[in-house]
């Protein structure tokens, strides 16, 4: 079975809001994560990592191959790659940064040809494209990913048997006592 997982980038700044993003250091920044979002960078990676000891069916499973959103200068976030880091080094795996936002057919394809589970972090408005560019226009995932939303990782499995399709499921992390318990 080919396996797909895709998350956002951890929790960011909200324009007016308190949390501002900082870098590893503490230093106020534009283009990372929050207090909260490095705590979350942090919890995920236990989250997959533990994903090797639950059951076979389980929907999470514990990545072969990463990747994050690159950033360029039209798009500079750093949040994606500062999400999956933790992970990366526990699992002693690069991180593939061959493709910003905007390339989500390339980044598709990429993943498609990656030794499985492949775990994809990417920025939210882009991942229904992701999606769909995966798993086919009929994929049945959401139309958007809400702005609110940090704790689901989206997962595309197909079996290995000629034409079979992708199924999609939600599964929520239930990382911190404020995750949701309910996907979108």
């Amino acid at each position: 079975m080919l396996r797909i997982m895709i998350i956002r980038h951890a929790e960011k700044h909200v324009t007016g809001g308190q949390d501002h993003g900082v870098t590893v250091q503490g230093e106020p920044a534009k283009h990372e994560l929050t207090v909260r979002g490095w705590q979350r960078a942090g919890a995920l990676a236990a989250y997959f990592t533990l994903a090797a000891g639950r059951p076979e069916n389980a929907l999470i499973s514990t990545p072969r191959s990463i990747f994050a959103s690159a950033a360029i200068p039209e798009s500079p976030s750093l949040r994606a790659l500062h999400t999956v880091e933790p992970l990366a080094a526990a699992l002693d795996l690069p991180i593939n940064l061959n493709h910003p936002e905007g390339e989500e057919a390339e980044v598709a394809a990429a993943a498609l040809r990656a030794p499985g589970p492949v775990l994809i972090v990417w920025h939210h408005s882009h991942i229904p494209e992701l999606a769909r560019q995966i798993g086919g226009a009929h994929i049945g995932c959401p139309r958007d990913w809400p702005d609110d939303r940090y704790d689901v990782v989206w997962v595309l499995d197909r079996d290995d048997t000629p034409g079979a399709g992708w199924r999609f499921n939600q599964v929520t992390q239930q990382i911190f006592a404020h995750d949701r318990a309910a996907a979108f």
